[in-house]
């Protein structure tokens, strides 16, 4: 079983990280651009049982990935966890129209720019998101190794926040219609 093990901060600035890491020694990776659809039932069965599945569609220096990812509810610790399957898909249209075939349908899509590092058996994720801002989400092996990053960048003062973006742009675009 995977599981997925992750902090996230909302920070003014990726440059100010993006330099830390690259003092650090860590190892850039690539840019990536991910466009995010996010399916579910007419009952919202998997969003009120803390669960997700996202079809993302991945794009780094010119190569496209699909993948697509189950996210089981959330464990009880102190970092986000929460099992995740995912499983490379070879044809997007297809597997929409399968995923409507047997009762989901799209609820949400956003894109993001997403600067991916690797540093001490972590990947260090450098994110910005239409309306949302930008952030920094670091997933490793366990609690200690991303605690150990998340001090190394100077990051271990802001608060930790637990939704997903899926969440927090739901959020942002329900205050938009009210507002």
């Amino acid at each position: 079983m995977n599981t997925e093990i992750e902090t996230k901060v909302k920070v003014d600035s990726l440059e100010a990280t993006a330099a830390r890491l690259e003092g650090l020694g860590a190892v850039f990776v690539c840019d990536l651009s991910q466009a995010d659809a996010y399916f579910d039932d007419a009952d919202r069965t998997l969003i009120k049982s803390d669960r997700g599945l996202r079809l993302r569609n991945e794009t780094a220096a010119g190569s496209k990935k699909t993948i697509l990812t189950y996210k089981g509810p959330r464990q009880a610790t102190e970092l986000k966890a929460r099992r995740e399957i995912e499983v490379s898909i070879d044809d997007e249209t297809a597997m929409t129209q399968l995923l409507e075939a047997v009762g989901y349908e799209k609820i949400m899509a956003f894109e993001k720019k997403r600067g991916l590092w690797r540093m001490d058996d972590c990947e260090i994720c450098l994110d910005e998101l239409p309306l949302l801002g930008t952030f920094v989400e670091i997933e490793g092996p366990d609690q200690t190794a991303i605690a150990d990053v998340t001090g190394k960048l100077g990051l271990d003062q802001l608060p930790h926040i637990d939704e997903s973006y899926a969440v927090m742009m739901k959020s942002k675009l329900a205050d938009q219609q009210t507002g």
